[in-house]
């Protein structure tokens, strides 16, 4: 019997930046959900949105999502995942229009 796999993933706090998981991953891989807070049942996906929503502290982000509440082994990730989004967010784009005017 075939199984269906899962949009969403169980994380175990084994990745790391080698293995596709930093800013630039390929679009396949953003569309799986990984569960950065196995407590409850906080993914990746919910700590980019909320940085989208202008959260900017992991202290904030535990109050938003419950993230980091019960055991905080999930903390440096999270910290990591809400700097990784306001770093790739921020980055300026070059403006054409001065290019081409000079």
């Amino acid at each position: 019997m075939v199984q269906a796999r899962s949009l969403l993933a169980i994380d175990t706090h084994s990745h790391s930046r080698l293995n596709g998981f930093g800013p630039f991953r390929p679009a396949a891989v953003q569309a799986i959900a990984v569960y950065v807070c196995i407590c409850n049942g906080v993914t990746d996906h919910q700590i980019r949105e909320a940085a989208a929503n202008g959260c900017r502290t992991v202290s904030e982000l535990t109050m938003r999502t419950g993230a980091g509440s019960t055991c905080g082994s999930c903390l440096d990730m999270a910290g990591d995942i809400l700097a990784e989004h306001h770093a790739v967010a921020g980055f300026p784009l070059p403006m054409l229009g001065d290019a081409l005017a000079a």
